[in-house]
């Protein structure tokens, strides 16, 4: 009966190291993602470029793309 108890034991605190251990191997994927997050939401900040000549260039290049696809909807050859 006592070597039943004994492994009983080590298997709970088996289980609960490893609990303790997946949980702080979590907390610490999310505070890298949390950090990644942080730093892409400032990084057109510390660019050189601004912010606003990124919008432009992209809404021209959604422009492009929308001509480009009525053209094909038309049936238009570019």
């Amino acid at each position: 009966m006592s070597e039943q108890i004994i492994i009983a034991a080590a298997t709970v605190t088996g289980l609960t190291i490893l609990a303790m251990t997946a949980m702080r191997c979590w907390q610490g994927w999310l505070a890298l993602k949390e950090r990644e997050l942080d730093r892409a939401i400032r990084a057109p900040e510390m660019d050189n470029g601004s912010p606003a000549g990124a919008a432009r260039i992209e809404i021209a290049d959604l422009k492009e793309r929308i001509r480009k696809l009525e053209a094909i909807a038309s049936g238009v050859d570019l």
